[in-house]
């Protein structure tokens, strides 16, 4: 996956959105309704190259959420190794 289709890194988003103070204390669902809103909010500021890449990044949360829970791939871990979804 390429930083155009999220405006960042798979790492940028794991850094700054999965192990958040927000998923540490509301949980990966919390961080998407925030990313959610935020689409809402630049829809209605008609910035739709960012909702795009704000939408993205929302679906690759879900998805890693949905292969952790799946047992697809490793139990998402934060940079302490501590276990985030």
């Amino acid at each position: 996956m390429s930083k155009e289709m999220f405006g960042m890194s798979e790492s940028d988003i794991r850094e700054q959105y999965m192990e958040s103070i927000t998923a540490r204390f509301s949980g990966l669902e919390m961080v998407v309704a925030g990313i959610l809103s935020d689409c809402q909010e630049l829809t209605e500021r008609g910035q739709s190259e960012q909702v795009r890449k704000q939408l993205n990044v929302a679906k690759f949360i879900l998805f890693e959420m949905m292969d952790a829970k799946r047992g697809e791939e490793t139990v998402l871990v934060n940079s302490d190794d501590k276990e985030i979804a």
